[in-house]
């Protein structure tokens, strides 16, 4: 009977530890997308991990309970509305665009899976808000854009100079040349 007693006492220490596992990430992450996966077999779910891996986004797959437990004290009534079925989650630190892109683009090759919903700085978003959501360009596209904006610019300004500065040294060639015919 003692045995068994610390087998439980173990696997809520356990639980305990995967529940603030799961806070923690929660609390880190920009974004959060809840998926369903029903339906993919290994090697699609590692293809997607994979793809997520490269992105810099964890993808876990979690017991309903204890994700709820986890964030019961964000106060989001929804959520539960997430947390039927099989549940995997993928967390998102630097880019809330990202992990929804890889997830949407996935799915539309892999349509078994299926994207619940998730969280957006705290807030709870729909399925239709992710798929918006992956629809914008990423943090990295902006900076490109912005750079490329930036970029065009500064180059006429270059070119301008680079005019004006080359016919400065034609008309003092020219100055110069005139002054040795005359001196000659």
């Amino acid at each position: 009977m003692r045995g068994g007693g610390e087998v439980t006492a173990r696997a809520r220490a356990d639980k305990a530890s995967v529940v603030e596992y799961l806070r923690e990430k929660v609390q880190k992450s920009q974004v959060l997308v809840l998926t369903d996966y029903r339906g993919l077999d290994v090697a699609a779910m590692n293809q997607l991990r994979q793809k997520l891996r490269e992105r810099g986004i964890e993808y876990r797959v979690v017991k309903n309970t204890l994700f709820a437990r986890a964030v019961s004290e964000l106060n989001l009534e929804g959520i539960m509305d997430f947390l039927t079925g099989p549940t995997a989650v993928a967390f998102g630190y630097d880019d809330p665009v990202v992990p929804a892109k890889v997830l949407v683009d996935f799915g539309r090759q892999h349509p078994q899976l299926q994207i619940k919903g998730g969280l957006l700085d705290g807030s709870l978003i729909d399925r239709a808000t992710v798929i918006r959501l992956a629809e914008l360009p990423s943090r990295q596209e902006l900076l490109q854009a912005t750079a490329r904006g930036l970029q065009s610019p500064l180059a006429a300004f270059a070119r301008a100079l680079n005019g004006l500065l080359s016919g400065f040294v034609r008309v003092v060639d020219e100055l110069r040349k005139k002054k040795t015919e005359q001196a000659a």
